[in-house]
C-alpha cells in the first residue's frame, strides 16, 4: 500500500491472510513512486493505491513488473470498506495481477489491463 492508503487497509488484508505492507512499515511514507515501484517489483508485490500517478508511471516504464491497483472514486470510501472491496475481488484477480497487469476499481466495474501497456514486452 502507498501512502495514499491508510495502513488500516493494509491490516486488514494481512488479517485475512494476505502479505500485505504499507509503505510506512518500511519507513518510506515520503518516498517518491519510482522507490515504491523498485521495492515492490523486487518483492514481487502489486502496489494498491489511489494515486492515478502510478499509471503514468507504468506506462512509462514500459515493464511487467509491478502489478498495481488502483483505487479511483472509491478512494473516500472508509478504510474497512476498501479492504472490503479488495478482499471480495482479489480472488479473481489472483492470475492478472501475478502474470503483470493494472487493475482500476471504480465505483461501478473493474478494468484490468495487462503490462506493459501499449502491448510492448520489456
Amino acid at each position: 500500500m502507498d501512502n495514499a492508503l491508510s495502513p488500516l487497509v493494509a491490516e486488514a488484508l494481512r488479517v485475512a491472510g494476505h502479505d500485505a505492507k504499507h509503505v510506512r512499515d518500511y519507513g518510506l511514507a515520503a518516498a517518491v513512486d519510482e522507490v515504491i515501484f523498485a521495492l515492490a517489483a523486487g518483492e514481487s508485490r502489486v502496489v494498491v493505491s489511489a494515486d492515478t500517478d502510478f499509471g503514468t508511471l507504468l506506462a512509462l516504464r514500459e515493464e511487467t513488473r509491478p502489478s498495481v491497483i488502483l483505487l479511483r472514486r472509491i478512494s473516500q470510501r472508509r478504510p474497512a470498506d476498501q479492504a472490503a472491496l479488495l478482499l471480495a475481488n482479489l480472488p479473481n484477480l489472483t492470475d492478472a495481477l501475478e502474470d503483470g497487469s493494472i487493475v482500476v476499481f471504480m465505483e461501478d466495474r473493474i478494468r484490468v489491463r495487462a503490462l506493459p501497456i501499449g502491448g510492448r514486452s520489456p
